[in-house]
Parts: C-alpha cells; sequence; structure tokens
C-alpha cells in the first residue's frame, strides 16, 4: 500500500515541507511502517532546491514524497514564513532517534548505500546505540557508478523487500537516494525509505560532521567548506544565489516566489 503524501504546511522555491520537526516525522514514519505502507522520507536543503530547477527525475521524486523535512537552518527560517513551528530537521539528526523508535517498536531496518567498511560499522553502532534491540536484516554497497533508475536499482530493490526490513536507511546523496526511494516506493515496497546523504558515514567515523556550535549557529556548511573547499565551492555557491533570491525576491510569506510546484 502506497502511503498518501502528507499536507504541505509550508512551501519554498514552490516545494512542500509537511513534517514540522524530529519528533513529528518519528511519529509519523513509525505507524507508516508498522502499517506496511509503502513510503518515502525526504529532507529539503538548499542544495535540492538546486538540483530540483535541473533535473526531472529528482522533481517526479519530490512530487511523490510522503514526508518532507526542512534539512538546513536557511530552509527552515524561509519555511517559517508559512508555518513557526518548523524546526531544521536533518537525515542526521533523525537517524539516531529513528533508529531507536524502530527498535521499541520492533520495527526491522536495512541500510543501503555508502561502502561496505562503513555498512559494517554503522551497522554495529545502531545496534549497541540501541543496547542490542534494533534488528538489521540486511546491508548492501551499491557498486561505483550506480544508477538509482537501471537494472542494479531494481535488483537492490528486490533485495530490501526480500529482508522483510520495515525501514530502509538510504545514505547514496542527492539526487541519487530520492530517485532510487521513489522507484522503490512506485514498486510498492512495504517499507520506509529514509534518505539521510552522509549520516552512516559520520556514525562510522568516516565523516566528521560539523561541531555543535556551528550546527545550532546554522553554519554547518561553513564547516563542510572550509573541509573541502575545492569540492563544494560552485556548489555553495550555487546556494548562495538561490538563498538571494528566495530571501529578497519572494513577494509573499510563503516562500515559495509565487510559484507552484513544478
Amino acid at each position: 500500500m502506497r502511503s498518501v503524501p502528507r499536507p504541505p504546511i509550508a512551501t519554498v522555491d514552490g516545494w512542500a515541507i509537511n513534517v514540522a520537526n524530529q519528533a513529528t516525522a518519528i511519529d509519523a514514519i513509525v505507524p507508516a511502517a508498522q502499517a506496511g505502507g509503502s513510503f518515502t522520507v525526504f529532507t529539503l536543503n538548499l542544495d535540492h532546491l538546486v538540483k530540483l530547477r535541473s533535473s526531472e527525475a529528482f522533481k517526479r521524486a519530490y512530487r511523490d514524497a510522503t514526508f518532507v523535512t526542512a534539512d538546513g537552518e536557511p530552509v527552515a527560517r524561509l519555511a517559517r514564513r508559512d508555518d513557526p513551528n518548523i524546526i531544521r530537521t536533518t537525515g542526521a539528526d533523525l537517524m539516531l532517534p529513528l533508529a531507536d523508535a524502530c527498535a521499541d517498536a520492533g520495527l526491522p531496518v536495512f541500510l543501503f548505500g555508502t561502502s561496505p567498511g562503513v555498512l559494517a560499522k554503522a551497522g554495529e553502532r545502531l545496534v549497541q546505540n540501541t543496547n542490542g534491540r534494533l534488528e538489521i536484516t540486511g546491508t548492501l554497497s551499491p557498486p561505483a557508478g550506480f544508477d538509482p533508475e537501471g537494472p542494479e536499482a531494481d535488483a537492490a530493490i528486490e533485495r530490501i523487500a526480500q529482508s522483510g526490513a520495515r525501514i530502509c536507511f538510504v545514505a547514496l546523496g542527492a539526487p541519487k537516494q530520492e530517485i532510487f526511494a521513489a522507484r522503490a516506493q512506485a514498486r510498492g515496497v512495504k517499507a520506509g525509505f529514509v534518505c539521510i546523504g552522509a549520516s552512516l558515514d559520520f556514525l562510522a567515523g568516516e565523516q566528521i560532521r560539523a561541531p555543535r556550535a556551528f550546527q545550532r549557529a546554522g553554519l554547518e556548511w561553513l564547516w563542510r567548506l572550509s573541509s573541502n573547499p575545492r569540492r563544494l565551492a560552485a556548489r555553495y555557491a550555487q546556494c548562495a544565489l538561490l538563498l538571494a533570491e528566495l530571501t529578497l525576491l519572494t513577494p509573499h510569506g510563503d516562500g515559495s516566489t509565487g510559484r507552484r510546484r513544478p
């Protein structure tokens, strides 16, 4: 059964956010998984908004997204023009408490993405963090050049479906992870596909997340940029330009610059 998207509570550049915060997300995700629904969980950030202006496959995935949070303080701030209760909720923030809630509810999980070494370390940490209560029914690391709409994706989806997992944490990075999640949902896999970016790498210690002070100040992007300026400079320049447009040119309080969802 394909879960119906929640009604939007805010829009940013025409794209809906329908989950206000981390607690609301967990309260929505766990019952959906218990009901055997097929659903997706995306976390909308500025980089996604940039990519949504050019990628048709990414647009299709977001149009059908079941649950969408505001990921990144700039997006959360824009979304609060519509709903003041919206709080930044990233995939990295969501993963551990959701895993704990899955353990409490007896919902098995699957880890998909990143590298085999990271999957092993992150899986061990997740089980430790839940005092051995979390059941991980499988892990899978896709090959380099993985096509989220190709035959390897279909094989991965079948493996996840056969595992019996009710939650699949997808760690491929955008837009691959969202496109893959949407494909799995379209095939009716009885699981929720939660897109979490580099969260497993953070948990395994393969990447270092920004200190709490940077996170609280909404400057996590600055930490990432300083750690890898050559790779990220162009991306963040595009994000900065889009943020300026959405902040300065939005004529109304809806964060959407008057657009409807493409």
